[in-house]
C-alpha cells in the first residue's frame, strides 16, 4: 500500500483508511467483527482510522475503541465534532463551548487520551472560525489533539479557514474531508485546487458513490437505497444517468480485468491532491475485496475513457452532494433581518 503524508501534518498514511460509520449501525458488524476488520486492515498497511462521535450517537467510536485498545500506537486516530449530539441548539456546532465538551466525550468513547486528526464534520456558519479555530488549537496546545481538519466545506470556508488561523494565529486545518468518487467529481474544480493551493491534504469518502460502483447488478436495492433514497430514485433522470454511466463503466472495468471497486478506488487514489480515500465496509468479505484494489494504478488511457464517461469537475446528481446547496438558502436561519 502507497504512503502518503496527511495534508501539511508530516503524519504518514496509507492511501486507504479506514471508515468506521458503520460500527454500532443497525446492520452493521457485531463488536467481536468490527473488531476483527480493524485488525486485518492494521495489518495489510492501513493505519488511519475515521469515526466521528455523530455515528450512532457515539457507538461507532466506543467501537472503534475497543479495536484499537493495544494497537493505539500503530493508529493515526481521525473522528469528527459538530453535527447535532441531541436537540438542544448547543450541542452542536464550532462553538468553544461545545468543541471543550465533545472532545471530552470522543476521547472517552474511544478509551485514549489524544486524537491524531480533530475534523470539523460541517461548517458552522452562526460561529466565528476564529472562535472554532482557538478552540481548537488549545486543544492541541493541551495535548489532546494533534492534527485538526474540515469535512465537507466548500472551497470559500477552506480559504476562509486559513486566513482566520493567520489572523489569530491559530493551528490551521491541515485536511478536508469532501465526498469524491467518479460520479462525484465535483471537488475537481475548486475544493481540491484550494487544497492543493494551502498544503492540505484530502481524506476522500464515499469512493463507491453509495454503492452504485460496488459492482451490484441492481444498486437501488442495497442498504443504502433506503438510508439515501434521492441518491437512487430511479424517477430522477440524473439518477438515471448514473444506471447508463454504470454500465459503461462496468465495461471499462470488464475490459481491464478488475471488478469495478478496484476501478473506482483507483481514480479517486490517482489524483494528486487526495492524501488517503476512506472506504467504509459492512463485512469482513467487503473489506477483503476493498484492500485487493489497493495497487491497483489507472493509465492515461483509462482515465481518459472515465473522462468521457462522466465530465471532469461535475456531480451527475448534484444533490448527491452535502454542500451543493448555497448555505443562504439552505439555512432560512441565514436569511433573517436581524
Amino acid at each position: 500500500m502507497e504512503q502518503r503524508t496527511l495534508g501539511g501534518s508530516g503524519i504518514v498514511v496509507g492511501d486507504i483508511a479506514f471508515g468506521a460509520m458503520n460500527f454500532g449501525f443497525p446492520g452493521g458488524p457485531s463488536d467481536e467483527q468490527a473488531v476483527a476488520m480493524v485488525h486485518r486492515a492494521l495489518d495489510v498497511g492501513v493505519n488511519l482510522i475515521d469515526t466521528a462521535d455523530v455515528y450512532s450517537n457515539g457507538e461507532s467510536e466506543r467501537v472503534v475503541g475497543l479495536a484499537i485498545a493495544g494497537r493505539r500506537d500503530e493508529v493515526v486516530l481521525a473522528t469528527k465534532f459538530g453535527l447535532p449530539m441531541g436537540e438542544h441548539p448547543n450541542l452542536s456546532g464550532g462553538s468553544a463551548r461545545w468543541i471543550k465538551r465533545a472532545v471530552e466525550g470522543s476521547l472517552r468513547r474511544l478509551g485514549t487520551d489524544y486524537i491524531d486528526l480533530y475534523q470539523m464534520h460541517r461548517p458552522d456558519y452562526r460561529t466565528d472560525l476564529g472562535e472554532t479555530l482557538s478552540a481548537l488549537t488549545d486543544l492541541v496546545r493541551e495535548g489532546k489533539v494533534r492534527a485538526i481538519g474540515s469535512s465537507t466545506f466548500p472551497a470559500e470556508s477552506i480559504v476562509s479557514a486559513q486566513w482566520a488561523a493567520e489572523r489569530g494565529a491559530h493551528r490551521r486545518f491541515v485536511t478536508e474531508q469532501p465526498r469524491y468518487s467518479i460520479f462525484n467529481r465535483r471537488p475537481e474544480t475548486h475544493v481540491f485546487p484550494t487544497l492543493q493551493e494551502f498544503g492540505m491534504g484530502a481524506l476522500t469518502y464515499a469512493p463507491l458513490a453509495s454503492g452504485w460502483l460496488a459492482g451490484r447488478a441492481d444498486p437501488t436495492g442495497g442498504q443504502r437505497a433506503d438510508m439515501e433514497k434521492h441518491v437512487f430514485d430511479l424517477a430522477s433522470p440524473a439518477n438515471q444517468a448514473k444506471v447508463l454511466a454504470m454500465r459503461q463503466l462496468r465495461d471499462l472495468a470488464d475490459g481491464m480485468g478488475v471488478p469495478m471497486t478496484h476501478l473506482a478506488l483507483g481514480f479517486v487514489r490517482s489524483h494528486p491532491a487526495v492524501s488517503a480515500v476512506l472506504i467504509g465496509p459492512r463485512t469482513p468479505e467487503q473489506l477483503d475485496d476493498l484492500l485487493a484494489g489497493a495497487d491497483v494504478v489507472l493509465d492515461d488511457a483509462v482515465l481518459d475513457r472515465i473522462d468521457e464517461i462522466v465530465e471532469p469537475g461535475s456531480d451527475i446528481n448534484p444533490a448527491d452532494n452535502y454542500d451543493a446547496a448555497i448555505p443562504a438558502i439552505a439555512d432560512k436561519r441565514l436569511r433573517r433581518r436581524r
